[in-house]
């Protein structure tokens, strides 16, 4: 008997462009033209969305879609409720803002629940930030860990950062972490003034797209450098102390 129940639909993770970057250069054909034929979506950010199906021309209208939300504010009800195309046997697509759904993303909740149920989950080749940023660092690729965001308030951003620091130097660990792309600025500078001299950092902003910026070195060397301005711009940083 196979995993899923054959009756049943199934859940396609489909990746998205990281922003206004080329489709045919991000995602492979195989992946678009599996989106194209679609006619539910569970979506982050339902104006994202229909604009990259626009741009991908869905064989039906954008306006005959059905995009079904699926975000931080998100119910346990309301989650449920989302796998019942899938019951009803209908292929359902899972699309994130930018990049991969699944990773760091609410549509992880759907994929979790969906398995739960003996739903097939398919996930399909596209760009993610995080391992686009990983490759790119020369940083250790062998062991890292995602942390997400670190706390808002300054203090104790500060002190997640020198615990992090002791982790990555304990371990040879990359860690890797995002920031709200308007505290950026304040994160990169908390970075250079508490972190050791030899540890090593990238910042890795609009990946994939024309102004893309990728930036590895020691902290002292980066004291060295006109900082990026990274406000208001998306970003991933990576540590290895």
């Amino acid at each position: 008997m196979s995993a899923n129940n054959a009756q049943q639909g199934t859940l396609y993770l489909i990746p998205v462009t990281l922003g206004d970057d080329n489709i045919a250069k991000a995602l492979p054909p195989e992946v678009v033209s599996i989106a194209q034929r679609l006619d539910i979506f569970v979506v982050e950010n339902e104006k994202a969305a229909r604009r990259f199906l626009g741009a991908i021309k869905t064989i039906k209208p954008v306006r005959e879609l059905t995009l079904l939300p699926l975000n931080k504010h998100t119910t346990e009800k309301e989650l449920s409720a989302l796998l019942a195309p899938l019951l009803a046997g209908q292929d359902v697509g899972l699309m994130s803002e930018a990049g991969c759904p699944g990773i760091a993303d609410p549509g992880a909740q759907l994929a979790a629940l969906a398995h739960r149920k003996d739903i097939r989950v398919a996930p399909l080749v596209g760009p993610s930030s995080i391992l686009l940023a990983l490759m790119a660092s020369g940083l250790n690729g062998q062991r890292f860990t995602f942390l997400g965001y670190l706390p808002i308030e300054k203090t104790q951003r500060v002190q997640e950062l020198k615990e992090i620091e002791q982790i990555s130097r304990k371990n040879h660990e990359t860690q890797i972490f995002i920031e709200t792309p308007y505290r950026n600025q304040h994160l990169l500078k908390d970075i250079l003034e508490n972190c050791n001299a030899e540890t090593s950092l990238c910042v890795a902003c609009n990946i994939s797209l024309q102004n893309e910026l990728i930036i590895s070195k020691r902290v002292i060397e980066w004291k060295n450098l006109p900082l990026p301005d990274l406000n208001k711009q998306p970003a991933v940083f990576l540590l290895l102390a």
